[in-house]
């Protein structure tokens, strides 16, 4: 036996032992929704901030090819009140996903105003559900990025 013929021999059991180890990877597939700002479930506004901001909603799927609707709820803590610290300009509280839509926005309008440091001046969008029974928030059990919390300062 030649020394050619010695390494194929012991070198293709190697590769059929390394290729058959090999494991299939699938991409994860669990749709979700969840709502952040810059991957962050928390961020703060100034009191004199005078703008309009988009707070979006982002669904984490493959391509839908039927409308979601995603129910969402908004709690303002005692320090706020709406005509004087903000304008919540998104109504209702409901979101309509079309299919090859994959965020939508939660629109608030902020004011310049005097805060009361005292009091809790935040306003918390939390996704409540939606008509596929998607995961809310990110997949685990800590369910983060289902809520956001706007602390004005």
């Amino acid at each position: 036996m030649t020394y050619l013929a010695l390494a194929a021999l012991l070198v293709l059991p190697a590769i059929l032992l390394i290729s058959s180890c090999k494991k299939e990877v699938t991409p994860y597939k669990t749709p979700f929704f969840h709502i952040n700002v810059d991957n962050k479930n928390t961020v703060e506004v100034l009191s004199n901030r005078k703008d309009i901001v988009d707070y979006k909603v982002y669904l984490s799927a493959e391509l839908q090819f039927d409308p979601i609707t995603v129910q969402y709820e908004v709690i303002v803590g005692n320090g706020l009140l709406a005509g004087r610290d903000f304008d919540l300009i998104t109504t209702g509280t409901t979101l309509n996903f079309a299919p090859g839509i994959f965020e939508r926005p939660i629109t608030i309008a902020w004011k310049q105003s005097t805060l009361d440091p005292s009091k809790d001046n935040t306003i918390r969008i939390r996704l409540v559900s939606n008509s596929k029974n998607y995961i809310m928030g990110l997949p685990g059990p800590d369910q983060l990025q289902r809520e956001l919390i706007i602390t004005k300062k």
